[in-house]
């Protein structure tokens, strides 16, 4: 420590900003407490215990009046931090005083009997501002070594005040760190820092801040040409569970089977996904097939008639004119059915924003339930104005595939009276769009199923059990949204049921 450093007194380290701690005689263990001077606005930071209540006290007491400490930050709840602040409190003696903390902390705090209100830092962006404009900003750096741990950094004074993290341990203590302080801070962290990957998420933050000081609670201060290569080595530091030789091999076996997994389930993703397009493909010939059995009878017939009146030269200008006109249309409904389905069925992966309203309209096109079953009724209750963030053809794929079971359902059954509602409303967080049957619903034992892969209550011939899964991927997976179902009653009578589909609302 440099003979002209005086630490019997409060030692400015930057503008307004001082040390007020107390150097403990042959003790490894140094704790800092630090004052911001602002006014009637102070910021004491992180106190300490009862052994350096007196000295700090004195110290803050030779800068300010106590009494104009409005803010005292906790970056954790550990004693050696925290133990002083009711007796601090009592002197400070102000009704407005805030504990600065994080939510996680300030339950565990109050247990020092603290009365202070809080100022729980996640709930203020990680911000504190003050009436002056002075600014502090927080870095949230769960589990270094507490859940609700944080750094706070003077972006005035680039100082980062970082609570255990940089902290060292070493009975020949100096202020300032040398370029040899790596070795005295390496102990501290490998036995208070939980793992070598959380601690290098907390470092992944504070390497990304313009810092001129760091100013830990433990150790000893650090100047700016020596911050760059310490936190190089801190990423480097096996420490916590990794320390245990045994438990680190077990952990990395077991992060090495989740990351299988992980991999099984991706490609088990794929192939539902391979099988759910190869059934499409099947199924879109079938729908083609379906919409094109009309007009090709009708373009036969025509075909028959003229060849029959041209052998018995009976055709005239104008009938051939008409008939070809009519095999002229249903040619072209032929043409714009396939450029239909393949708009569909192409693998547009571009998301946009895109009107509900225009999906729907190309589902129920595409289904053609009210043609296919002349008993059906759809209600539409929509708004044209509501738009949602995703990809058109995949969301069509939903609305095709919930439709297709409703209306293989009313084949099956061969009802005559079904009713189909498909409404939407809004509010602040999702666009809501539901789609209810009186058909009667889903058989409660199967109705936790029906997304499951493969599931199916159909005949082989008529589904492939994939349909529903890959739409509840789709909306919840790609969409950012939900899928779900459930049976309406009417006064304990299943009629029917509701499909909801719930998409969050982008900014």
């Amino acid at each position: 420590m440099p003979k002209e450093l005086n630490t019997s007194q409060a030692v400015l380290i930057a503008p307004n900003i001082y040390w007020v701690g107390m150097h403990l005689k042959n003790d490894p263990f140094q704790c800092h407490p630090y004052l911001i001077k602002n006014g009637d606005e102070s910021i004491l930071i992180d106190p300490g215990s009862m052994i350096e209540f007196s000295e700090t006290v004195r110290k803050v007491k030779s800068i300010i009046d106590i009494k104009s400490i409005k803010y005292i930050i906790l970056h954790h709840q550990d004693p050696d931090l925290a133990a002083a602040v009711p007796e601090i409190e009592k002197l400070i003696s102000r009704d407005d005083l805030q504990i600065v903390t994080h939510s996680r902390m300030s339950v565990l705090i109050k247990h020092y009997l603290v009365t202070s209100s809080y100022y729980e830092i996640d709930k203020h962006d990680n911000q504190l501002i003050t009436s002056s404009g002075f600014k502090l900003d927080f870095l949230t750096t769960p589990y270094c070594h507490s859940p609700g741990a944080f750094v706070s950094y003077d972006p005035l004074s680039k100082i980062l005040f970082s609570g255990d993290i940089f902290g060292g341990i070493d009975e020949s203590w100096d202020f300032y760190a040398d370029e040899t302080y790596f070795d005295k801070a390496k102990q501290f962290h490998q036995e208070y820092m939980p793992s070598k990957d959380i601690f290098n998420y907390a470092l992944s933050k504070i390497e990304k801040l313009d810092i001129n000081l760091i100013a830990p609670q433990h150790g000893s201060i650090i100047e700016k040409k020596y911050i760059s290569k310490l936190i190089n080595d801190m990423k480097n530091l096996d420490c916590g569970l990794y320390i245990e030789e045994k438990y680190n091999r077990e952990l990395m076996d077991t992060i090495d089977e989740l990351q299988k997994k992980e991999l099984v389930l991706k490609e088990r993703n794929l192939l539902l996904f391979e099988q759910s397009k190869r059934a499409e493909i099947g199924e879109m010939i079938g729908n083609i097939a379906h919409q094109w059995r009309q007009p090709l009878a009708i373009i036969n017939t025509s075909v028959a008639i003229l060849k029959e009146k041209n052998r018995a030269n009976m055709l005239t200008k104008d009938e051939i004119d008409d008939k070809l006109e009519k095999m002229e249309k249903r040619v072209t409904y032929m043409s714009e059915t396939i450029e239909d389905f393949m708009n569909y069925y192409s693998p547009d992966k571009q998301k946009s924003w895109f009107c509900v309203n225009t999906a729907i309209e190309k589902a129920l096109d595409i289904v053609n339930l009210e043609q296919n079953n002349r008993g059906a009724k759809i209600t539409l209750l929509l708004n044209s104005e509501y738009k949602i963030y995703g990809l058109i053809n995949e969301f069509i794929q939903v609305l095709v595939s919930i439709l297709s079971n409703i209306d293989d359902l009313i084949t099956t059954k061969n009802l005559t009276d079904a009713n189909i509602t498909i409404a939407m409303h809004r509010n602040n967080d999702y666009t809501t769009l539901t789609i209810t049957d009186n058909c009667g619903g889903i058989d409660e034992e199967n109705l936790s199923k029906i997304f499951d892969p493969y599931f199916t209550t159909k005949h082989k011939s008529m589904g492939t059990g994939l349909g529903l899964h890959i739409a509840k991927m789709i909306i919840e997976e790609n969409m950012n949204g939900f899928l779900s179902a459930k049976n309406i009653y009417n006064n304990g009578t299943k009629l029917g049921a509701e499909f909801i589909i719930k998409i969050k609302n982008e900014n």
